[in-house]
């Protein structure tokens, strides 16, 4: 087995959001618990100071899946980055 996860079957995709009103840790902490309950989301990494949110997951997701999520929160979804 290789780390090459450039086939089809194995990519994973990276995307970046932009999500407003992150001002702390809490913040960062409850986007990411929303955003990784999204089927095949493997890592979350939001970043208040930047607003932005770096989501890895085996397929791409559903842009209103994710805004829902970013909604649940209590933030707002403004694209990606």
């Amino acid at each position: 087995m290789t780390d090459r996860t450039d086939t089809p079957d194995t990519a994973a995709v990276t995307t970046v959001y932009k999500v407003s009103g992150m001002s702390c840790g809490h913040c960062e902490g409850a986007v990411s618990a929303e955003i990784s309950e999204l089927p095949g989301v493997s890592s979350v990494k939001a970043v208040a100071s930047t607003g932005e949110v770096t989501v890895v997951s085996a397929a791409p997701l559903d842009e209103e899946a994710v805004r829902a999520a970013v909604d649940e929160a209590g933030f707002e979804l403004v694209g990606t980055a």
